[in-house]
């Protein structure tokens, strides 16, 4: 099975809309055969292994899957028919479909007709492999996620502003991983006029690649200056999404759009975005996920909100021990440990010298919000 994990990681980036899924095939304790879910519209992991595998398999073989195996006639078939034609008497599982009409059918099927079912073999594992996925199925909305850098005493930046960089080359080359991933990416105002960042996704031996770049900018201060941030002028300019209100300015948002820039203005009486309206939209246009890269206002923000989902934090072994550098993130007041956020299905992954701890946020009942502090900028 983790073999088969290897594999579905293939689709990494490609299989969405769809789940990333690995399958082999097993003959007497050696594999015979392996596929995996490449594309979207693309033969399923089973259905690729079957293939490569060129004829029946051997009495006693076995195929391995990440996730149970579907049951329904789609744009490729039922794979539950492929594995049956294909006269497989033991199909190893993952993880359980989550889809409603998937869920758990894809075994009955296989059992009924006589197959040996083993499911929950590293179940944990092959779900966390599809966390768009799983998290569009439950919910019908995008996953957003955060992600940090900081020092062991939880800081992005000190006090002058300098945080070039945090985290070696290894955490950040996973960061441009999983901007390969998630379909979108987001940054605030701030962090364009700062940094002027690329956005897009880096890989080794692999083309450059753009997500759908989101810039939240309530006023568009970002478009006041004649020289414009890479972002609007760039090859993939028409990748870039500016989230505004309508206190920005009709004539910036004119501007932009000549440019081939999309903006999206929200209603609000304030410079705020709501991210409810935000997911909403991202939700309209079948976009999956949502990798929020800071900087720390536009993450407490949607903290604030109530409307981060999931966790990226890279730590370094750093200590900067001074109350005045950057903080990591602000605007709750958290006066008991109850209170505090925190997170389940914690995995950790060590990076070089670094750390990256991720999972889901856990909110309590009521978030204790300090106004006195709290302000998007």
């Amino acid at each position: 099975m983790r073999k088969a994990l290897q594999l579905a990681l293939n689709g990494w980036g490609r299989a969405l809309p769809n789940p990333m899924v690995g399958a082999l095939v097993v003959e007497d304790g050696r594999i015979a055969a392996e596929g995996f879910h490449a594309r979207d519209g693309g033969p399923h992991a089973e259905r690729v292994a079957i293939e490569a595998l060129g004829r029946p398999p051997a009495p006693g073989a076995s195929l391995y899957v990440t996730l149970e195996p579907c049951s329904t006639h789609g744009r490729t078939g039922a794979c539950t028919d492929a594995i049956i034609a294909a006269g497989f008497r033991r199909v190893v599982i993952g993880a359980v479909d989550p889809t409603p009409e998937h869920c758990g059918r894809g075994m009955e099927v296989l059992r009924k007709a006589g197959i040996e079912v083993v499911s929950g073999v590293l179940a944990a594992d092959c779900e966390d492999l599809n966390l768009l996925f799983n998290n569009w199925v439950a919910r019908k909305s995008p996953l957003f996620a955060g992600k940090l850098a900081m020092t062991m005493d939880g800081r992005i930046a000190c006090r002058s502003g300098d945080s070039q960089w945090i985290t070696g080359e290894t955490a950040r080359g996973d960061v441009h991983r999983w901007r390969r991933l998630f379909p979108g990416i987001a940054v605030g105002a701030g962090t364009v006029m700062k940094d002027n960042p690329r956005l897009t996704a880096r890989l080794p031996a692999e083309p450059e690649w753009c997500p759908i770049r989101f810039i939240f900018d309530g006023l568009l201060r970002t478009v006041v200056d004649r020289n414009l941030p890479g972002v609007y002028t760039d090859e993939f300019s028409e990748r870039t999404v500016v989230v505004t209100t309508p206190h920005g300015g009709a004539g910036y948002v004119r501007k932009l759009r000549e440019r081939g820039v999309q903006v999206w203005v929200f209603p609000s009486a304030t410079q705020r975005v709501s991210m409810e309206d935000f997911r909403r939209r991202c939700a309209e246009d079948g976009i999956r996920g949502v990798l929020i890269e800071g900087g720390a206002q536009l993450l407490s923000t949607v903290l604030h909100q109530r409307h981060l989902d999931y966790l990226f934090s890279y730590c370094a072994p750093i200590l900067l021990a001074d109350e005045k550098a950057k903080p990591l993130l602000t605007g709750l007041r958290t006066e008991r440990l109850a209170q505090a956020l925190r997170l389940s299905g914690v995995r950790r992954e060590i990076l070089g010298d670094d750390v990256l701890t991720r999972g889901s946020l856990v909110y309590p009942d009521r978030l204790q919000v300090d106004e006195a502090t709290f302000s998007l900028g």
